[in-house]
């Protein structure tokens, strides 16, 4: 499922959503997209970092210079995770709230909200050596949920029938002022209906921009990841398998089980193709109590990485603003992310990756282009603001957020056209000489 057509109602805002062209053409989708992660997003930074040793934000000094190098990526991977905070928040409260029947907009679920947002934010400052000791095992949690409903779902997927699947997914239904789905007795409420199928071009760029966004900002702490590898070759290979195929994998197994639901006639009319919400129309097949369970679970592998996602934005701010108080401007942060959640932009997830891949998608692409020219290795820190990295990113993101500011689809697959604007014109201005001065680097860097 892409974007819903009502909040939370996990009903594609297009008729069929991403399966509106066939299992094998999403399937197919989700495949170039892993790949356009690995190879254009995390790759190149992976080997700065292992080829350095330095984190990012002394590494993106080449791309930004020394000063604008803390900002860009430093600061702007800080901000951004209160944003990635935001939208687990809410999906994972809508987990906990939904055996109750509490959606969003509901005291409890902003109570709910509220209080997950505080406590992780928390965490992520002070505690995440206790979270980080269980993390490394909670991913099997989500992992064996998807094993167990794909065989719940997989008698239905040779069933599938995507041209009835998109009839019925144009089947109207009411929704209240909050866009909301409404119940037969609400008044006040309008009838809206699925837009048109994607085709399947727009398929591609559809789930494209899904993953790639989701992806983006962890292409670029590729820098980090890479440091603690051995050499290049575990970075293409932990890239390949850790991003790739885990995206193959995971995002494979969503779209079977729905596809399975679908071809079971359980997912409904107009039919829900998101995966926490199919667990409920597949409780003929679980037992009644399950789908509770599951939810329940799926929470709690999901609370290490809002906390995670604290401490990485408290780091990138004790190194960006060394004076500022973490509490303070983490504080700052988790009420942004609670103004997300309770306002619900944080529940249309693609929106929400669209502005990460466009603020990162440059970054990638301006560090690519460095990275090329400089013979396939780190240039050095760079003086000042270097204004090639800095057209760069202000022209990549313009584009990539384009979409979002105008209300059209003029851009396709906005995080990826990011990317390109950033590589395509950091390669121009440097041919240019835009470049600022190259720098000795400093002995005691480490």
């Amino acid at each position: 499922m892409l974007e819903e057509l009502a909040k939370g109602s996990g009903i594609p805002l297009a008729a069929g959503g991403a399966l509106a062209q066939g299992l094998g053409i999403a399937i197919l989708a989700l495949i170039v997209s892993a790949l356009v992660c690995h190879y254009l997003f995390y790759l190149i930074p992976g080997k700065l970092g292992v080829q350095t040793g330095l984190p990012l934000y002394i590494v993106g000094t080449s791309t930004y210079g020394v000063q604008g190098g803390f900002i860009m990526p430093g600061f702007l991977m800080g901000v951004l995770q209160f944003g990635w905070l935001a939208v687990n928040a809410f999906f994972t409260t809508q987990l906990l709230c939904q055996p109750f029947g509490a959606g969003p907009g509901s005291v409890a679920f902003s109570v709910v909200a509220i209080a997950f947002v505080l406590l992780a934010t928390l965490i992520g400052i002070k505690g995440i050596q206790y979270v980080g000791r269980v993390a490394t095992y909670l991913p099997l949690l989500p992992l064996s949920i998807l094993v167990i409903l794909t065989l719940a779902s997989l008698g239905g997927v040779t069933k599938m029938d995507h041209t009835q699947l998109v009839q019925d997914g144009q089947t109207p239904v009411k929704v209240t002022a909050d866009g909301a789905l409404a119940t037969d007795q609400a008044s006040g409420a309008k009838e809206v209906k699925a837009h048109d199928p994607l085709t399947v071009w727009g398929v591609f760029l559809a789930v494209a921009t899904y993953v790639v966004g989701f992806f983006a900002t962890a292409g670029a702490a590729g820098v980090d990841f890479g440091m603690g590898n051995r050499d290049e070759n575990d970075v293409k290979w932990g890239g390949l398998v850790g991003i790739a195929g885990a995206i193959i994998l995971t995002g494979g197994l969503s779209l079977v089980i729905a596809a399975g639901a679908v071809g079971a006639q359980l997912a409904g009319k107009p039919p829900v193709l998101q995966t926490t919400l199919l667990m409920e129309k597949l409780s003929p097949v679980l037992g009644a109590k399950t789908p509770a369970v599951f939810w329940y679970l799926l929470a709690i592998a999901a609370f290490p990485p809002a906390c995670f996602s604290s401490f990485i934005a408290a780091n990138s701010f004790k190194t960006t603003l060394p004076k500022v108080n973490p509490f303070v401007s983490c504080g700052i942060g988790a009420l942004c992310s609670i103004a997300l959640v309770l306002s619900g932009y944080a529940g249309n997830a693609v929106k929400v990756f669209s502005v990460i891949g466009a603020s990162f998608g440059p970054v990638c692409g301006a560090m690519a282009a460095d990275y090329l020219l400089s013979g396939n290795r780190w240039a050095g820190p760079r003086a000042g603001f270097n204004p090639a990295g800095w057209v760069s990113w202000i022209l990549g993101f313009c584009v990539g957020a384009a979409n979002l500011v105008l209300n059209t689809n003029i851009i396709p697959c906005p995080p990826v056209a990011a990317f390109l604007v950033g590589f395509v014109v950091y390669l121009v201005l440097a041919f240019a000489g835009l470049e600022s001065r190259t720098l000795e680097m400093p002995r005691d860097v480490h």
